[in-house]
């Protein structure tokens, strides 16, 4: 994620559209949109700058 990128934060990108073992796991979750990022026990769906922000500081 670019956003992610710019902010210097690692993370590790996982594309269920060519990985069956992101793709169950996301399924697993109950979670059925993207993008989906795990900051520590914060499930955040879409694209929300300040939630992420938020996210990133709780953690």
């Amino acid at each position: 994620m670019e956003y992610l990128s710019q902010k210097g934060i690692p993370f590790t990108e996982r594309n269920v559209g060519r990985d069956p073992k992101a793709r169950e796991e996301l399924m697993a979750l109950g979670l059925t949109s993207l993008p989906v990022l795990l900051i520590g026990d914060k499930r955040l769906t879409g694209f929300n700058p300040a939630q992420i922000d938020a996210a990133l500081s709780a953690s």
